[in-house]
């Protein structure tokens, strides 16, 4: 019987899965910064004397009562702007399943239990610390999110040297984390139902689904549509986001005979700089900005439920993303790549310890009926956040000169054809290229010898 062929972990990429992953993430790093100012700002503004000011605008409520939806502007930007961000995470997710890392069950294995293990891990985190100290478990699925924007602001900032195959990695983590996310939104933080509305959600999500089937692709067709969808699961009492996460997964992410893209392709490709610059740093905006005392930050790390939420982030992501590679690897019996080492799986599990956009959005969830405490958690996602960025950018520092030579290989492209020259090893066609390449530099240099040979009989004349 022959033996059982071993699976590659964290190995290249195919070039179409490399493009995407390139295109998709830096429009998330440009995101991300601004994510990371807009946080920033937030910040400035709780813990100035514009805090009143910043509080009055977070707090002042606009919209139709009739329809339930007279909120705050912070609350439209909870449920209106993150909708958007949800959106875009059901295309990544539709994709994922369809055509990306997640269509293969084997291949889909590591990167799937990574993720689990790095929700479940967190989560047992807070419940252990909090339930020791006597504090509230509502908080418990606060530390399991990845903000996959944050976390490429971070690598913005230390370095863009990280290879193709650990940041495919941590997107693949953040696409399964974000499917987790809208799972227990869905399932522990919807307490009252209207059933009537949720009905006619759904009936209008059908109608969405069969235009879309009939090739419907008209913008002034679906975005109304799309708005009463949302309308009507705010009503129902099911989080409304669940609406953005139902009609991206309902695209088709298949390319049909005439198509250059697939419909969600190209509506992905429209919506995601609005998620990643518009509403995502705009909720964050009215979300982050928490005072900041030194008494604040010193309870951050004496009260159970936000001591658990930072432990969670920094401890139990990390610990729970790499036990749970480490542990699939061996179970797959995959063979990590040959150019990377298991130090570079575990700073990539302390980096998606950077929880913020759907941590505090699940912080407001879970603690709603205690503001004072939902502030100070979100003190500690914060903290918790930090610690981890900080923590995940020296250990990648330290493999910095590994991750350039990598790199530097990847984007090798001596023939100038536009595509890696890894890519092309086993193409005739590459090879004779790179062949005419070298011969016309090889007469270059015979050429130049012959010149230099002849200055030097000149200069040995006589005088």
């Amino acid at each position: 019987m022959a033996a059982p062929t071993s699976r590659k972990f964290l190995g290249r990429l195919s070039l179409p899965e490399r493009t995407f992953v390139i295109d998709a993430l830096r429009t998330e790093t440009v995101g991300g910064v601004i994510l990371l100012v807009a946080a920033i700002v937030a910040l400035i503004l709780a813990n100035t004397p514009l805090s009143g000011v910043y509080g009055d605008i977070r707090d002042f409520s606009f919209g139709p009562e009739a329809l339930h939806l007279r909120l705050s502007v912070a609350s439209w930007a909870t449920d209106g702007l993150l909708t958007i961000f949800f959106f875009v995470a059901g295309i990544e997710l539709k994709r994922e399943l369809v055509a990306g890392e997640l269509r293969d069950p084997k291949a889909a294995a590591l990167p799937v239990i990574a993720a689990v293990c790095g929700m479940a891990v967190p989560a047992l985190v807070y419940v252990i610390v909090s339930a020791s100290g006597g504090g509230s478990l509502k908080g418990w699925a606060v530390p399991t999110a990845t903000d996959i924007a944050f976390a490429l602001a971070v690598l913005a900032v230390i370095g863009t040297a990280l290879p193709a195959a650990l940041r495919a990695f941590l997107l693949t983590l953040a696409v399964v984390d974000d499917l987790g996310a809208i799972l227990i939104i869905a399932i522990f933080f919807t307490q009252h139902i209207n059933v009537i509305a949720l009905i006619l959600s759904v009936a209008a999500l059908a109608l969405f689904w069969l235009l879309h089937r009939k090739g419907v692709r008209t913008a002034w067709i679906y975005v109304p549509l799309a708005v009463v969808i949302w309308a009507l699961m705010h009503a129902s009492g099911v989080h409304a986001t669940i609406a953005g996460v139902a009609m991206g997964l309902m695209l088709r992410c298949t390319v049909r005979e005439g198509e250059e893209r697939s419909p969600a392709e190209r509506v992905e490709h429209r919506v995601r700089p609005v998620s990643a610059g518009v509403a995502v740093p705009l909720f964050a905006l009215f979300a982050a900005g928490v005072p900041l005392s030194g008494g604040a930050v010193a309870d951050v790390f004496t009260r159970p439920e936000t001591l658990g939420v930072v432990l969670g982030l920094v401890v139990g992501k990390a610990v729970g993303v790499f036990g749970g590679s480490w542990c699939a690897a061996r179970f797959t019996r995959a063979e990590l790549n040959e150019d990377l080492a298991w130090a570079d799986v575990f700073a990539v599990a302390a980096l998606a310890g950077i929880g913020f956009t759907v941590s505090l959005l699940i912080d407001e969830l879970a603690f709603s009926g205690d503001p004072t405490l939902a502030e100070e958690v979100k003190a500690a996602v914060l903290i918790g956040s930090l610690t981890a960025a900080l923590f995940a950018g020296i250990l990648l520092k330290l493999r910095n000169t590994t991750y350039q030579r990598l790199c530097q290989e990847e984007e090798r492209d001596e023939d100038m054809d536009g595509i890696p020259d890894v890519y092309e090893l086993d193409s005739p066609a590459y090879h004779l290229r790179m062949a005419a390449i070298h011969e016309a530099k090889a007469a270059e240099h015979r050429r130049l010898a012959e010149v230099a040979a002849a200055n030097d009989s000149g200069d040995d004349g006589p005088a």
